[in-house]
């Protein structure tokens, strides 16, 4: 494969970089910034934890994400089901942002993903490809791990004196999803769904 001409981030200096060997790193040569890393197997972790998030994806919106007993009554409360009660309460615009972030923007992500690598070295699809790889990274901004946290988090100490809240097994596999697919993005090497097109060229 050709040397490829780089942008370095930092200083917008280019320059040309050679293909790298296996666990192999370009540096600015202006400002020492790193301009790119060779990721091996990098098609074969990306599949496999997208599909392990995946898999966790049905877990994580099937089963509670918080469970709150009060004046002996127990109430379970899914992802869809707080946004459900969001939407009957009037706040619809925080109903879309969550039912947006939480169910649709993961699942888009790890099917993005899953096109990536199946696609990647064709000849085909190319400027689909660049297309998809912006998309799933624009969404990986809107992870809701930290904001489902916080909002347990405010629940536990705002009703400990009047109900006992817990978090449930959903929350972990929400979790999981978020940090499965964000590493699924990051193992993910960018340069491959050119390199065997330009190869083939």
């Amino acid at each position: 494969m050709p040397a490829a001409v780089v942008a370095c981030t930092t200083c917008n200096l280019l320059q040309r970089v050679e293909p790298l060997a296996q666990r192999t790193e370009a540096w600015c040569r202006r400002c020492g910034a790193r301009l790119y890393r060779h990721k091996p197997n990098s098609r074969t972790r990306t599949a496999a934890l997208a599909l392990a998030a995946l898999i966790l994806y049905v877990p994580a919106n099937a089963y509670p994400i918080m469970r709150m007993t009060y004046m002996g009554r127990t109430s379970e409360n899914t992802i869809w089901s707080g946004c459900v009660e969001l939407f009957r309460q009037g706040e619809y615009g925080v109903a879309i942002i969550v039912f947006c972030a939480s169910i649709v923007f993961p699942l888009l992500k790890l099917l993005g993903l899953f096109f990536l690598v199946a696609t990647a070295g064709s000849s085909r699809w190319q400027s689909d490809r660049g297309r998809v790889l912006r998309i799933v990274n624009a969404i990986g901004r809107w992870s809701m791990l930290d904001v489902f946290l916080l909002s347990i988090m405010v629940a536990l100490v705002k009703l400990g004196n009047f109900a006992t809240v817990f978090a449930g097994p959903g929350i972990a596999a929400f979790a999981a999803v978020v940090i499965l697919t964000m590493l699924a993005a990051e193992c993910f090497d960018s340069r491959t769904i050119w390199e065997n097109a330009e190869d083939g060229a």
